[in-house]
């Protein structure tokens, strides 16, 4: 059964070039500052984008911030759906929902900078590519000390684990962009917890993956949602593509 949702958004444009897909739990304190930095970031281009936000009910004020942003002009969508269903399947309905050519996602805490933006975008401009990755573990990118200090080594393990599904370096990143030609080829997605990138490089049968540096931070507002229970979705996941993966081969 389909869950219920409801948008609030600006004029349709018809011809959009970018949809950015922001997924949200109470982040209402950080969504003015993000958006505010990702208009300043894609002011620069010429094409036309739009900022979908998809909020779990949060009762923290995001309706309120996203009406105010709607108002001074920002280019914003809301969808808001009728209680907590996760960060993967958000993404899914953001991407869904979203009427650009290129659908990008990015996390709504700051961890991700819109600075980098233009570059994640810019990879897709090569034909033969169809995903564009913003990796933490390129030489050239950097992170906080304290995300190096408490996750660093965890993170390696998870991306180790992924190694049998995908070769790129930073599968747990949320930050990329695709296509939507590209995930509209997806098989049934069915993710577990909150790795979409690593269900869409799977299922969307990615081959040709441009991967960029981009400079990791730490949450500065609220509190982060990494949890046991997440853990050991992550897992499953792991499991359920292999089975997927398996099965795609012995067809």
């Amino acid at each position: 059964m389909k869950s219920q949702q409801s948008e609030s958004s600006q004029p349709v444009v018809e011809a959009l070039h970018v949809s950015i897909i922001i997924p949200a739990y109470r982040e209402a304190g950080n969504l003015r500052p993000l958006i505010g930095r990702i208009a300043k970031t894609m002011g620069s281009v010429v094409y036309p984008y739009e900022i979908v936000v998809v909020d779990d009910d949060s009762r923290d004020g995001t309706r309120d911030v996203m009406a105010e942003l709607g108002a001074e002009g920002m280019p914003v969508r809301l969808v808001t759906r009728p209680r907590r269903l996760g960060l993967g399947s958000a993404v899914i309905s953001g991407f869904h929902l979203a009427r650009g050519e290129l659908l990008v996602c990015m996390d709504a805490d700051l961890s991700h900078p819109p600075e980098a933006l233009t570059r994640l975008i810019a990879a897709l401009n090569d034909p033969q590519v169809d995903f564009a990755l913003a990796s933490r573990y390129l030489p050239e990118s950097t992170a906080d000390k304290m995300w190096r200090r408490r996750h660093r080594i965890e993170s390696r393990l998870a991306a180790l684990l992924c190694r049998p599904l995908t070769k790129v370096s930073d599968p747990m990143s949320g930050f990329f962009a695709v296509p939507l030609a590209v995930f509209e080829r997806a098989d049934a997605l069915r993710p577990i917890g909150y790795k979409i990138a690593l269900e869409l490089l799977v299922k969307c049968r990615c081959r040709c993956i441009r991967e960029i540096p981009f400079h990791f931070s730490t949450r500065t507002l609220g509190r982060s949602k990494r949890t046991i229970r997440q853990r050991i979705d992550y897992i499953r996941h792991l499991v359920r593509l292999a089975i997927y993966r398996l099965g795609r081969v012995e067809g």
